[in-house]
């Protein structure tokens, strides 16, 4: 699976995109000759400019010689450019910074330090990566020494600062003074010496910290020791880990699995702390380490456990940070200023989404939980202002920040990719499986997302239809659906569920015209088969194709699930990921003409939803008309009309209009002509359209032009997770609604 990810499509996981105009002669001349001369000569001028006129203040080099690739050592650069490759992926999924992957094939030193300096006019920063120790060390001193821009190991630092944060907060809870804790550090490589160095910087004394290698504790007697592991070496008669271990306050581990036995941790002082973090497998497994001592803090590198040291809580954020503020290092405050954001986050009250996407109810600062979840989106706002800052407080910055408002509104516009969030959500619902039922379920796409999903184990999806018909299309798509369960509602195995299912449809609908023998023939429609199998219990969410769903058919499904207490409409919502941001877009499949009421209920969910999300919810209600100027028409004032109802009933809720969409998505020129307006100076992040033909067509327009990627239709208002699609819909896009609708189900 994992060759398959790599290789479909296109090959690797990266990609350039244009960023300015190239359809017309005009923008190539432009954007080459002979327009480029401009920029290249005012660079020329003022070196300084190159942030002005090109991506060099947004773009890092990940760069490696493939020397130490984690958990598999020295594979070689060419062999390492899947990791590099994977690196640059997530600097750009967290913090929106453009990267490229530079394998350089070298192992010399100087030659190394020679070709990454010659690169620096390409790059606002350099990220070190997965080269082995001692040299690294060296190759790092040397490109600070000589490169004016960020460079850092993040295999050092980075581990350092995520462990830092987490050493500080433990070592709170747990009533330990930094300054007073005994420290022991089994591992003596490029990590271990950084995170030591670290920890030193913020409180601990040297005096107190053994450290080992693979040849046991590191003694000032020992001959042939490195300059770097000198620095640490003890002249305390102590020469193995198990000695070493007897009173230490905090182990910190990196090196290989299961080096530490139970009655080390046994023989720790009161409350220990201990930091396991070999890969994949830690020094001593969480569970085991809990076992014998209740009172001890573990970290590990697994997201498996609680306190994941994760350097994605870290790198992504510090760089964003040190570009944005064109630092010209990363040092030391910049470092420890990372350290308290991160530490200082895992204080503050958890969003709801974090606790949805790890599967866990009131995440609250604790023995279970002393640093941030890597998926928490607050990292962003929390880290890069704070690196900024020190930037800022070493006198490092070249271009301070002046308006930390805006700053932050920028940030705030990184946030939220959907490949992110749909990770996340992924990766929680498939640690409880929900029952997914397909209306549709004789469709090519339907029977790949079902395959997909059953293989991946993120839900346990039933296909409605056919038995055979499905089997046939499944063997000439050559893929395995065995495992997979099929339900025929004309041929039903269970005899009695259908005329269950009826009987319930039946007592529903009874007083609106329906007899028992309609709802039994009913149930022989998939649809209506699938309403029932949710509404019952019998599965956790229903995918409907919307083929099927007429204006009939949206009536009868809130008749049979029913609508949100308070509420007299259901609506849908799309996420949109733009370079601009995310947006969401309400309604998009449901409402065909909204009155007062529906727009009025669809504002309301729409809000409760964006919140969901983790977001601050800040509406425009679009039209064609401007804050009045055409009330004489119905659809203007409907929707000027709901806007007052919010205003007047629900005044927490952020929105204003009606309006146009370009005085929606530009502040600016909104609060220039429009100042009265009551979102003024903020960044609309939500879209309510007038009517389904707005919205529909907007976005799958916006889709089609490959404006940005598209989640959705999400269900927004019904009782139960009942979801409609396109029954053109790609097997990505099946998939990413059934992860909604298992999220939703669980949530409930």
């Amino acid at each position: 699976m994992a060759l398959e990810y790599h290789e479909e499509g296109k090959p690797g996981k990266i990609e350039i995109t244009p960023t300015k105009p190239y359809a017309s002669q005009l923008d190539l001349s432009l954007a080459y000759s002979p327009g480029v001369a401009y920029p290249c000569l005012e660079i020329e001028k003022n070196p300084q400019d190159a942030y002005r006129y090109t991506n060099k203040g947004n773009l890092v080099g990940v760069i490696s010689n493939g020397t130490a690739v984690l958990g598999l050592g020295d594979i070689g650069a060419l062999a390492g450019k899947p990791v590099m490759e994977g690196k640059a992926l997530l600097f750009k999924i967290f913090a929106g910074l453009d990267s490229f992957d530079i394998e350089i094939d070298e192992t010399d030193p100087d030659r190394f330090v020679a070709a990454v300096k010659a690169m620096t006019p390409t790059f606002g920063g350099i990220n070190l990566e997965d080269i082995k120790a001692p040299e690294c060390f060296e190759i790092e001193r040397r490109l600070k020494e000589e490169c004016d821009i960020p460079v850092m190991h993040d295999d050092q630092h980075g581990t350092a600062i995520i462990s830092g944060a987490g050493l500080l907060n433990a070592a709170e809870i747990q009533g330990k003074k930094l300054s007073e804790v005994r420290l022991v550090v089994n591992g003596a490589g490029a990590a271990a010496i950084s995170c030591t160095r670290l920890y030193v910087a913020l409180g601990v004394d040297p005096a107190n910290i053994v450290m080992c290698d693979s040849k046991g504790v590191i003694r000032a007697d020992r001959k042939s020791l490195s300059a770097q592991k000198r620095e640490f070496a003890t002249t305390r008669d102590i020469h193995t880990l198990e000695e070493a271990m007897v009173g230490a306050d905090v182990f910190l581990g990196l090196s290989v699995a299961d080096v530490v036995t139970p009655e080390m941790v046994k023989s720790m002082a009161p409350n220990p702390i201990v930091f396991a973090l070999a890969n994949p497998n830690p020094e001593i497994a969480y569970d085991l380490a809990r076992s014998v001592r209740p009172d001890v803090i573990v970290a590990t590198g697994r997201s498996d456990y609680p306190n994941q040291i994760n350097n994605v809580i870290g790198f992504p954020y510090i760089f964003r940070g040190a570009l944005d503020c064109g630092a010209t290092a990363i040092d030391e405050t910049m470092k420890i200023s990372a350290v308290h954001a991160i530490a200082d986050l895992a204080k503050e009250p958890v969003p709801s989404i974090v606790d949805e996407a790890y599967g866990m109810n009131n995440i609250k600062f604790g023995p279970e939980y002393i640093l941030p979840k890597a998926l928490d989106p607050r990292l962003l706002l929390r880290v890069a202002p704070a690196v900024a800052r020190g930037a800022e407080q070493s006198g490092i910055a070249m271009r301070p920040i002046t308006d930390w408002e805006k700053y932050e509104e920028r940030l705030q516009s990184l946030m939220g990719d959907d490949g992110t969030m749909i990770r996340r959500f992924t990766e929680f619902v498939s640690k409880t499986p929900q029952r997914v039922v397909f209306s549709e379920g004789n469709t090519d796409a339907v029977v790949r997302c079902a395959a997909r999903l059953h293989r991946d184990g993120v839900c346990r999806p039933v296909l409605l239809g056919n038995e055979e018909m499905i089997g046939k299309r499944a063997a000439r798509l050559g893929i395995d659906i065995s495992g997979i369960e099929i339900i025929n509602p004309r041929h039903d195995r269970e005899e009695d569920r259908r005329r269950r299912y009826a009987g319930m449809l039946f007592k529903k609908r009874e007083r609106k015209g329906m007899t028992m023998a309609a709802a039994l023939d009913l149930m022989f429609d998939r649809t209506y088969f699938g309403l029932m199998t949710v509404e019952s219990g019998d599965a956790d969410a229903l995918i409907i194709g919307t083929h099927s769903a007429g204006a009939r058919l949206l009536g009868d499904v809130a008749d049979i699930v029913g609508i949100k207490d308070g509420m007299d409409h259901f609506a849908t919502m799309h996420i949109l990921t733009t370079r601009r941001g995310t947006f969401y877009m309400a309604d998009t499949a449901v409402n065909p003409v909204s009155d007062r009421e529906a727009l009025v209920d669809i504002i309301r969910q729409t809000d409760a939803a964006v919140r969901f999300f983790g977001k601050e919810p800040v509406m425009a209600m679009l039209s064609y008309s401007n804050f009045g100027s055409n009330l004489d028409d119905r659809e203007p004032r409907t929707a000027s009309e709901a806007v007052w109802t919010i205003h007047t009933d629900y005044p927490e809720i952020q929105i204003d209009g009606e309006m146009q969409l370009d005085y929606a998505l530009d502040a600016r020129l909104r609060d220039r002509t429009f100042p009265f307006n009551t979102i003024k100076g903020k960044e609309v992040n939500t879209l309510i359209f007038p009517n389904l033909s707005a919205a529909n067509m907007t976005y799958k327009m916006m889709l089609a032009m490959g404006v940005g990627s598209m989640v959705g239709p999400i269900q927004i208002g019904l009782r139960k997770p009942v979801y409609f699609t396109n029954i053109n819909s790609s097997e990505r896009e099946l998939a990413d609604l059934a992860v909604m609708a298992c999220l939703d189900a669980i949530h409930r």
